[in-house]
């Protein structure tokens, strides 16, 4: 099997009820790449961001990484994939409330069984690089959403995964604290060698990235950036 991409959709469908989100969606992800998915609400681009991360089977066709088909695999071995080799970043970060922002920065690792006072020491550089060094001991509740942001996003990239999912990361933020989290999540990735794939509306937030492409009515189309509205 071809491993030229790390990540492919392969004609992927998934429906919802009477609902079909994809319809044949394909998309090829080369490494170290950051690609934007774009497209309107209800295109289908959310869907085939947790495709691709096994967090949704497809009904048809394949999801395959580095050379390993992801949609046969067990939920065990989903899991396992997306704890050990996949981050992820959402619109309102979804940060545990009870923890605080190391606590957060540190579960990953505490969840894959790293020694804890291990899991600490490698979380509490990634507050620092970030700017959130002064904040280690704040919970959810006393920060901002673009600290709460940056300390999803130090949770996403604690344990270096080798693909970074963004599902609208900076849609809850204001216009320069957006741009301030993607410039650290874009410099970051680089600076590891990650993927990125990044589902997003604005096309401001998708200049970002290395190339893009659009989700329509559940077909994913490589268009140039300037046919994207």
């Amino acid at each position: 099997m071809s491993t030229e991409f790390l990540l492919e959709a392969r004609d992927v469908h998934r429906a919802f009820g009477a609902t079909r989100a994809l319809r044949g969606a394909s998309v090829e992800v080369a490494r170290s790449e950051i690609l934007a998915v774009m497209g309107p609400s209800g295109s289908g681009k959310s869907t085939l961001l947790h495709c691709l991360a096994g967090i949704y089977r497809p009904d048809q066709e394949e999801i395959i990484f580095d050379g390993t088909r992801v949609d046969t695999l067990s939920e065990a071995k989903r899991t396992e994939l997306r704890r050990d080799a996949f981050g992820f970043v959402f619109q309102f970060g979804q940060l545990v409330p009870e923890l605080t922002a190391l606590d957060n920065v540190a579960l990953p690792l505490l969840l894959a069984k790293t020694p804890r006072k291990q899991a600490y020491a490698q979380a509490a550089p990634w507050l620092e690089r970030l700017g959130l060094d002064d904040h280690a001991t704040h919970r959810s509740g006393e920060l901002s959403g673009g600290q709460a942001q940056r300390v999803a996003l130090a949770r996403a990239l604690v344990h270096r995964p080798r693909v970074l999912f963004a599902d609208e990361p900076t849609g809850a933020l204001d216009t320069l604290t957006g741009e301030n989290v993607m410039n650290l999540l874009v410099n970051a990735a680089r600076e590891e060698g990650i993927t990125v794939v990044l589902v997003t509306h604005d096309a401001r937030v998708a200049a970002y990235a290395d190339r893009e492409i659009v989700v329509r009515d559940g077909r994913a189309l490589t268009t140039p950036s300037s046919a994207v509205a």
